[in-house]
């Protein structure tokens, strides 16, 4: 290895030895840094120019310069790279601290139950059977007794609320970092540094309850700022106001509270909340910020239930924020309700009563939320159609108030109901208020002003059996063709296109005659944001049917299969090309709710009746493989709601029209869950081959061999015998499969697990995916390219490249190996693709 030569300065020169290592002078090395933050990599004429106008570096050869360029991108990788290395360090650190503290707090829970245990066993071995009590309120942990106690009303005079207040304050602690409640992992999420957080649910406590441990970015004083203002985050949330302020010695401060939470179905009643909050800062910095209800005070402000509502209560709930070494900020969050499940009727019990969706719906929320914003301070960029993300997020907020507001229909915003058509399975709503359809941008296709002066909805909710809610919200996305109604959805957006909408086709996906254009997701992707545009709508323009594209934009959640007790959402509303901040929504339709299995099956009225004849055999289970384990919950409960804008002279024609589409969107929900349910999928339908079908081994048997004819080399590994075990094989391949048809437009027709997930898809939808809206413009060229080599020679290997999921997620992959699938016959059966390394982008 050569020693780095000396250089010395002789009258403004520099001298070099040998012409291989070269000193620079600090005014060459601020002349290069001035060229470097331009133009990391010259190109060969920049740096001969950077020669010749700087004379400074005229002694200095060409090939010196190039290599000066190159260390130095090289230093400034190694600098991102040390200030990755160092973040996720810190990130770490904190993530072991929490876990530490984590495990403190099980082993204290651990020696609570041990204790206990032995405490009654040795008190209830004399004991008779008559008097033995083995429910699960007689076994609660210490520190619970409390929430079962009756006690009498509580002073609520300033000086008694900052006892309550103090009080509130232990409660709450005692759950986030002690024993009160016993704590399990909410199923599906496990703690890592990669993951959310740590996310429990409680067992056998009074209420339901929730706990999310985490890391964000942000400092404790903007993670306060953004969890107080619960409106910007919690869809549920319906209305937050802050009655009065007080100040209290230490600090502090004590908030009167009204909140108010949207029903999540048609058919129960909303929840309110009256509150006191308690914000303080503790001896070692952490802020806290604690909540409970006020249900039970006297001497004191208070709220009676309001119209429409039933009175719930908080329990001690809250945030505790400490900052965290290098910054950000390590956050518990308690969530912890009694949602009074004795007023809903039996079947939906299960959802006010289920501690795993208070975490999916608002422990999370919060944690995400934050997340986001973080994410967004770090990355701040900018995303479909111009919009900035806190854009994007706030129009999600309003299109799902929009449709809650729509689910609930509640007195005080003007809605009224129509008289029932004699079957009371749609519920029909009107709306006349003036404000309702305000906006500036409220104008027909043709430009002039829409005469809509009113808004009608209809709504309905039913119950499904043996269906998962993600699998079936997929295929009412992917495939709206199946459901909905081309003219309705024209008259949906009359009002709202006021002209030309601009959708870069390149990006979008296609699925049925729609294309869909990706605007934005959040980090965990449990929500997608698109613009959609259903092609060639045929509609009236100036008493002339005319073809044209409408547009929605929509937002989906809930779509991944393995997350536990998720709420699955498809809401969208019509736009116009401008999709102003201020521009009128009418959002319609899907929530698809699990319920708990163990819920009784009697429903409480017709609507309910629906899908009640929807049964899982022995057979059904057989034939579906494991398709079961990502059934999650045999029932759920859909709630369907349509919004109209219509002129009021019209009502009585529209609602009619209305009641129509809503019964005929249930008839295909019922058909399209029937077929989706394990008892009727068949061997091409459905969701996870059937290892011991013929047709499954024999597409196996013939995607091996071909792959072994022709690149001599064996597909799947050593030690796969038997037509099962091959199908097995191949189906957990750690490679994406996928299989397209040989027809002039090429459609996919099989793709194994890793292929679905890479697609995000089913294969009840990857029929509707065809092979060249999968790749991007580069991709495409390059596949068909390959397509006569593949033909004649039998395959091809292809470069790595950029492909798109069926959810517009964008998909790197190292490289991918296409080749022909003969039959028996030697014929050409179809073409086969595996995808090496993919990743999502």
């Amino acid at each position: 290895m050569m020693a780095v030569t000396s250089a010395c300065k002789d009258g403004g020169k520099m001298v070099m030895d040998n012409g291989k290592y070269v000193r620079y002078t600090p005014e060459q090395v601020e002349a290069l840094e001035r060229v470097y933050h331009e133009c990391p990599k010259p190109s060969s004429l920049r740096r001969q120019q950077l020669i010749r106008e700087c004379p400074i570096l005229s002694n200095i050869e060409p090939k010196q310069i190039k290599v000066w360029f190159q260390n130095r991108r090289c230093r400034e990788k190694q600098r991102k790279e040390s200030s990755r290395l160092q973040a996720v360090n810190r990130k770490l650190t904190a993530m072991n601290k929490l876990l530490m503290e984590e495990n403190d707090r099980l082993q204290k829970q651990v020696s609570h139950l041990v204790y206990e245990n032995s405490y009654f066993r040795q008190h209830t071995q004399n004991a008779t059977l008559a008097t033995r009590d083995n429910s699960c309120e007689s076994v609660v942990t210490s520190g619970q007794q409390h929430l079962t106690s009756h006690h009498p009303p509580r002073d609520a005079s300033p000086a008694g609320l900052l006892s309550i207040a103090e009080e509130t304050l232990t409660e709450f602690l005692s759950k986030a970092t002690g024993t009160a409640v016993e704590w399990v992992q909410m199923p599906g999420m496990k703690p890592g540094p990669d993951s959310i957080g740590i996310i429990t649910i409680s067992h056998c406590c009074t209420g339901i309850a929730s706990r999310a441990c985490g890391l964000v970015s942000l400092e404790p004083t903007r993670v306060a700022e953004i969890l107080k203002d619960r409106l910007s985050w919690y869809r549920d949330c319906r209305a937050f106001d802050v009655l009065n302020v007080l100040s209290t010695g230490n600090g502090g401060t004590i908030e009167l509270l009204y909140m108010q939470l949207y029903a999540p179905t048609t058919l129960a009643p909303a929840r309110d909340f009256w509150l006191l909050r308690y914000t303080s800062v503790m001896e070692d910095g952490s802020l806290v910020i604690c909540e409970r209800s006020l249900n039970n005070t006297q001497n004191g402000p208070s709220i009676p239930p309001a119209q429409d509502f039933v009175r719930a209560e908080m329990l001690p709930s809250g945030y505790l924020i400490r900052p965290c070494e290098g910054g950000g900020s390590i956050i518990h969050i308690v969530d912890h309700m009694d949602l009074e499940p004795w007023s809903v009727p039996e079947v939906l019990r299960p959802l006010y009563e289920s501690s795993t969706l208070l975490a999916q719906r608002t422990t999370l929320a919060a944690l995400r939320q934050l997340r986001q914003i973080s994410l967004e301070v770090s990355q701040p960029n900018v995303t479909g159609w111009g919009r900035r993300p806190a854009a994007l997020r706030a129009l999600a907020q309003r299109l799902s108030r929009g449709f809650n507001e729509a689910v609930n229909g509640f007195t005080d915003e003007s809605w009224s109901m129509i008289e029932s058509d004699g079957i009371d399975d749609v519920a029909v709503l009107v709306n006349s208020s003036p404000g309702k359809l305000m906006g500036p941008n409220l104008t027909y296709a043709n430009g002039l002003p829409s005469m809509s002066t009113s808004v009608l909805c209809a709504k309905a909710s039913m119950l499904l059996q043996n269906v998962p809610p993600a699998i079936l919200l997929r295929f009412l996305r992917e495939h709206r063709s199946e459901w909905a109604d081309n003219g309705i959805d024209a008259y949906l957006s009359a009002a709202f296109t006021a002209g030309p909408c601009s959708l870069p086709v390149a990006r979008a996906g296609y699925f049925g005659g729609q294309a869909i254009l990706p605007l934005a997701h959040t980090i965990e992707h449990e929500e997608f944001m698109e613009v959609v545009r259903l092609e060639n709508v045929s509609h009236f323009r100036e008493d002339t049917i005319m073809p044209s594209d409408i547009f929605f934009v929509q937002v989906c959640s809930g779509v991944d299969e393995n997350a536990v007790g998720s709420c699955a959402e498809l809401i969208f509303a019509p736009i116009d090309a401008s999709l102003s901040d201020d521009a009128p929504l009418l959002p319609s339709g899907f929530r698809i709710i699990p319920l708990d299995s163990k819920a009784n099956t009697s429903s409480p009225n017709r609507t309910l009746d629906l899908a009640s004849t929807l049964e899982v055999g022995q057979a059904g289970n057989r034939a579906s493989g494991d398709y079961s384990r990502h059934l999650g919950s045999a029932k759920s409960v859909m709630t369907i709601a349509f919004q109209f804008a219509f002129e009021i002279h019209l009502q009585e024609n529209i609602a009619a029209m209305a009641r129509q589409y809503i019964r005929s969107i249930i008839s295909s929900v019922q058909r399209v869950a029937l077929a989706l349910s394990p008892s009727n999928l068949g061997p091409q339908a459905s969701l996870r081959p059937p290892p011991g079908t013929p047709e499954a081994q024999t597409l196996t048997r013939w995607i091996c061999q071909s792959y072994r004819f022709f690149l001599g080399v064996e597909l799947l590994k050593p030690g796969s015998e038997g037509s099962e075990s091959i199908v097995k094989a191949l189906w957990h391949h750690s490679d994406a499969v996928l299989c397209c048809s040989l027809k002039a437009l090429p459609v996919f027709t099989f793709a194994n697990q890793v292929g679905l997930d890479m697609l995000e898809t089913t294969l009840v939808a990857l029929q509707d995916i065809t092979l060249e809206k999968i790749f991007n413009d580069n991709g495409r060229k390059a596949l068909f390219a390959e397509l006569p080599q593949i033909m004649q020679q039998g395959f091809a290997c292809l470069q790595g490249g950029i492909a798109m999921s069926s959810m517009g997620r964008l998909i790197s992959y190292e490289r991918a190996v296409a080749w022909k699938v003969l039959d028996e016959d030697e014929n050409a059966h179809c073409l086969c693709f595996v995808f090496i390394n993919w990743s999502f982008v």
